[in-house]
C-alpha cells in the first residue's frame, strides 16, 4: 500500500502541472495524486504534490503565500503577457530610453501592497465553467474581473538594458491568486512601453521551499513528507492524547477546549506523531474539520 505524503517537485519548463501529476502517479503506483496550485508550462519551480490521503491537506496548502523569482521584459507587449505569446506591440526607442531606474522603482512601488489586479486572460480561471485560456484559444474575447491580492515584496535584483528591451529581474512575495504575468503587464503599461514575463520560477509555497524539492527524474526515489510533517509546516500544531485522538477520529468534540487552539485551523497530532486531522473551534469546543483516513495518518 502506498503511504500518504507530500512530495515537493522542482517542475522543469515545458511540462504542465498535470504532466507532473501523471508522472507522480506512475512513479508511486497510485491514481490518488493532486497538486496545490498550478504552474504554467513556461514556469519552473516548486510544485507541492499530495499522495493518497495527504491529498486532503492540499486544501490548506493551496491558499498559502508564495515567492517567485522572475524576469520582466519591458518594451514589448504579448498576447499572453508572457514569452509564449505573440508580440502585439513594441515600444518606440525613444519611449524605452525614457524609462529610468527610478521610474521602474516607482512603477513597482505602485504594484506593491494590497492591490486590485485583473488576471491575465489566458489564466486558468473558469468563466461559465470553462478555463479562460481555453476560451481565448477558441478565439473568444475574455475579460476577467479584478481581484484583491497582496504583494508583500516586489524587489528589483537587476536591470539590464539591451537592444530594444529592458529586462528587470525581480523577486516577489505575494498572496495566493496573484498573477506575476499581470504584474509584468501592468508595470509595462504604467511605464508606457508594454511588458511581459520571460522567466518565472516559484521558490516557496507557504512553509515549503524549493531547496527541499526533487527533480522530475528523481520521483521514484524521492522522500515524501509525512502528513504530520507537512501539516506542521502549514499551520499551528495541537498535541492531543490518545483518547482525544480517538474522539476526534470518531467525530466527537473536545468540549470546552477551544482555548488550546493557536489559530483558526490547527493540526492535531497524536502521541505517536501521526496526524489525526485538522481541527477548528466550534464555540468553546474543538471539532475536526478534516480527518485523515484510518490507516493513512
Amino acid at each position: 500500500m502506498v503511504s500518504p505524503g507530500i512530495l515537493l517537485v522542482d517542475k522543469p519548463g515545458g511540462l504542465t502541472s498535470h504532466d507532473v501529476v501523471a508522472r507522480t502517479r506512475r512513479a508511486f503506483g497510485t491514481r490518488k495524486v493532486g497538486h496545490a496550485g498550478t504552474l504554467d508550462p513556461m514556469a519552473t519551480g516548486l510544485l507541492v504534490i499530495g499522495i493518497e490521503g495527504a491529498t486532503r491537506l492540499l486544501t490548506y496548502i493551496v491558499g498559502a503565500d508564495k515567492t517567485y523569482t522572475a524576469t520582466i521584459r519591458l518594451g514589448m507587449r504579448t498576447s499572453t503577457d508572457d514569452a509564449e505569446g505573440e508580440i502585439v506591440e513594441r515600444a518606440e526607442a525613444g519611449a524605452l530610453d525614457a524609462v529610468t531606474d527610478a521610474g521602474i522603482a516607482a512603477g513597482i512601488a505602485a504594484l506593491t501592497g494590497a492591490i486590485s489586479q485583473v488576471p491575465s486572460s489566458v489564466s486558468a480561471i473558469k468563466v461559465d465553467g470553462r478555463r479562460a485560456y481555453d476560451r481565448v484559444r477558441a478565439g473568444e474575447e475574455v475579460e476577467l474581473a479584478a481581484r484583491q491580492v497582496t504583494v508583500s515584496r516586489f524587489d528589483v535584483i537587476d536591470i539590464r538594458r539591451e537592444d530594444g528591451v529592458v529586462d528587470v529581474d525581480v523577486v516577489v512575495d505575494c498572496s495566493s491568486g496573484t498573477y506575476i504575468r499581470a504584474l509584468a503587464r501592468d508595470l509595462g503599461a504604467a511605464l508606457g512601453v508594454g511588458g511581459h514575463l520571460t522567466v518565472l520560477r516559484r521558490t516557496r509555497v507557504g512553509g515549503f521551499a524549493i531547496a527541499d524539492a526533487v527533480g522530475i527524474d528523481a520521483l521514484s526515489d524521492a522522500r515524501t513528507l509525512t502528513p504530520a510533517e507537512a501539516a506542521a509546516r502549514t499551520m499551528p500544531v495541537l498535541p492531543v492524547t490518545a483518547d482525544e485522538a480517538t474522539d476526534l477520529r470518531h467525530g466527537k468534540r473536545l468540549h470546552g477546549q477551544a482555548g488550546r487552539l493557536a489559530g483558526p485551523e490547527v493540526a492535531a497530532i497524536d502521541p505517536e506523531g501521526l496526524l489525526v486531522g485538522v481541527v477548528e473551534a466550534r464555540g468553546k469546543d474543538i471539532k475536526s474539520a478534516m480527518n485523515m483516513p484510518e490507516g493513512q495518518r
